[in-house]
């Protein structure tokens, strides 16, 4: 049941996948108000490829490998408990994943990547595996003769990112959470121990509060003391119309929904912005079809692009304000794959008070200090 007031233990700036789920996961015994900027906003979590993906993650940080490689092995149960909860079968599969390559130069460089992120002090193995088109073909039948290898590991699945979504937020509010929509934070401030939020709507009092406001986390970061280096990476997605399954495995840039439809994302783009360009789109349906011919026979229905909230080293921030007390900011990219780390750990670590400090060390802003020096 909503709260039908404006003071509140915690307040959580952001209604996309991040927010939801430390909301969730902080939620019981606690007031809880979520502030969602409204459908207008610009929506990574409407705009993902709703991939829980370890292969190839931790390469220069062995801390986030293994910090994904958590949320991976938690998956199942926490899908699970959203079911049992919510109603709601955010539809998680967890078949293995591929990832493709169209010339031996490819694979040789995706081979070599993922030898080098396993390499690192610390960093668990995936257990990846390396095939040829023939063992390739013996998995995925429809693989065209374009693809001259690739790599495989059983640990990567992939979910309905929409349902997972829609199930965060059913979750919340059954703990008693307070779902605040069309509420665009103008600015914090903090005095005798407690936070104002103020937007157009009003404003919102609360001991603690949490930025998970993607890309918004920059310019809402120094109002707490954090600085926050969030950039905007575009990427673009084609999804076709339904056909037959033909799919059983996610692969990095092509999968196949329950429904039937096609999904293909292949852009990472130094780009603001979300409007889709047509060479993208027609770079990624030209790699899609050489992998996958069957797809120049199914129709395009829609495309468009979201922005990634990339940090500058490609794994997430976690961090907590030294001159704010009370004051956390939780930014990824990666909403999807660590959505368990964020509603079974964050969560309930933020309604407690504090981060562990393994998480701070690891995951904090103080990393990019020397760089920023520089």
């Amino acid at each position: 049941m909503a709260l039908e007031k404006d003071e509140y233990d915690i307040a959580i700036v952001g209604g996309g996948l991040v927010g939801a789920a430390i909301a969730c996961g902080a939620a019981p015994g606690r007031r809880i108000a979520l502030l969602d900027e409204g459908d207008m906003a610009l929506r990574a979590s409407r705009g993902n490829f709703a991939l829980v993906w370890v292969q190839g993650k931790g390469l220069g940080m062995p801390q986030y490998g293994m910090w994904t490689l958590r949320a991976a092995e938690a998956w199942s149960r926490f899908a699970e408990a959203l079911a049992e909860q919510t109603g709601i079968d955010v539809r998680y599969r967890r078949p293995g994943g591929f990832h493709l390559a169209l010339s031996q130069d490819e694979l040789a460089r995706r081979v070599a990547h993922l030898r080098t992120i396993e390499a690192q002090p610390g960093m668990p193995s995936t257990g990846h595996e390396v095939l040829d088109p023939a063992a390739l073909r013996g998995m995925l039948a429809d693989v065209g003769p374009a693809v001259v290898g690739g790599t495989f590991t059983r640990l990567d699945g992939h979910c309905d990112s929409l349902r997972l979504l829609r199930a965060l937020h059913r979750g919340f509010r059954a703990a008693g959470g307070a779902y605040l929509p069309d509420r665009r934070v103008e600015s914090i401030a903090h005095a005798n121990g407690e936070f104002t939020l103020r937007t157009r709507a009003g404003e919102i009092h609360a001991g603690s509060v949490v930025l998970a406001a993607g890309l918004d986390n920059a310019r809402l970061g120094p109002m707490v003391g954090l600085d926050v280096p969030v950039r905007a990476v575009r990427g673009q997605v084609i999804v076709t119309e339904r056909t037959e399954r033909f799919l059983q495995y996610p692969v990095s840039t092509v999968r196949q929904s329950d429904e039937g439809t096609v999904m293909i994302g292949d852009s990472q783009e130094e780009a603001a912005g979300t409007a889709t360009t047509p060479d993208v789109v027609a770079a990624m349906a030209d790699r899609a079809q050489r992998m996958f011919p069957r797809l120049a026979r199914v129709k395009v229905v829609r495309t468009w692009a979201a922005q990634r909230v990339m940090p500058p080293d490609g794994c997430a921030i976690y961090d907590v304000s030294r001159s704010h007390p009370g004051a956390f900011a939780a930014s990824t990219h990666s909403g999807v794959t660590l959505a368990p780390n964020h509603a079974l750990v964050l969560g309930p670590a933020i309604a407690r008070g504090a981060l562990p400090a393994e998480i701070t060390a690891a995951f904090g802003t103080q990393r990019f200090a020397p760089a920023q020096a520089a």
